[in-house]
């Protein structure tokens, strides 16, 4: 069983579904889209070059997507927070995934890469 898969299973429910559900999402939007971890978190990268990860906050462990060039994209569920570069979404793990909305933040992330905004590897 591969690293990142374990990385799932070791995640309890609710927390679990949603983490495995958004890897879905996030896994089929591209095929130059790969998974590692990084810093024991899953990373996602575009062309080698890593555009978000799914994280957990520390307590309460609650799910959010972290966009790498997040300050490069305005989506009214994207926050701030104290980083200079990234955005965060967070994720509500009991409630429906809003997946219009992460599917619409992750391709405006993917397409800084696939523009060359961001050069790519």
């Amino acid at each position: 069983m591969k690293e990142t898969e374990q990385y799932y299973l070791r995640q309890e429910e609710p927390n679990r579904g949603c983490l495995q559900a958004l890897r879905n999402i996030i896994l089929q939007l591209d095929d130059h889209v790969t998974e590692s971890l990084k810093w024991g978190t899953p990373c996602f990268s575009y062309k080698n070059r890593m555009f978000c990860f799914l994280a957990l906050t520390k307590e309460p462990k609650t799910p959010y997507l972290l966009i790498v060039e997040g300050m490069r994209i305005e989506h009214p569920l994207l926050e701030i927070g104290s980083r200079k570069r990234m955005k965060t979404l967070s994720i509500n793990a009991n409630a429906d995934l809003p997946i219009d909305a992460i599917i619409d933040v992750l391709q405006e992330a993917l397409n800084l890469y696939r523009n060359g905004v961001i050069k790519t590897k």
